[in-house]
């Protein structure tokens, strides 16, 4: 079983990010915020495929599914305020 602290540490060590959050309690489904400058100017599936890059091999086999929210830092700014 995988845990949700360490594909946060693998994410952090990856890339650049302001904000990290996973859940998640079974052991191979997560969900998750991730928010970072480098998504910016990206559309979201580029966002999403640089957070799974830095996951490599261990997605599709121990992390079988990993649901993600990506925000740019400004983003997430705003978000942050609407809730």
């Amino acid at each position: 079983m995988f845990q949700a602290t360490e594909i946060k540490r693998l994410i952090a060590e990856g890339m650049p990010c302001e904000f990290i959050a996973i859940e998640g309690d079974d052991g191979v489904h997560f969900s998750g915020i991730v928010v970072s400058g480098e998504f910016e100017g990206k559309l979201r599936v580029r966002q999403h495929q640089a957070v799974y890059a830095t996951l490599g091999k261990l997605m599709g086999n121990e992390i079988h599914a990993l649901q993600l929210q990506t925000y740019t830092p400004q983003q997430w700014v705003e978000v942050q305020k609407s809730r």
